[in-house]
């Protein structure tokens, strides 16, 4: 089957985020489902991190020891 030359894709072509090959229209953005499955597993391995403004913890109220400042 011919695709005519004035059809425009629904995706552009992107290389896979993982190895580099042509994406495929079922594992897109990737090349396969195996290069899909590492991203997944770099996510949720805490390899990738959004980075975000500082966290501060809150110390706890200080214990009663009896001890006096």
């Amino acid at each position: 089957m011919s695709v005519p030359a004035n059809l425009t894709p629904l995706r552009p072509k992107r290389k896979c985020p993982e190895c580099g090959r042509p994406s495929t229209r079922e594992a897109y953005p990737f090349c396969s489902a195996h290069c899909k499955a590492v991203d997944l597993n770099r996510w949720l391995s805490g390899s990738y991190v959004i980075p975000g403004a500082a966290v501060e913890v809150e110390e706890s109220a200080p214990s009663d020891t009896g001890e006096e400042d």
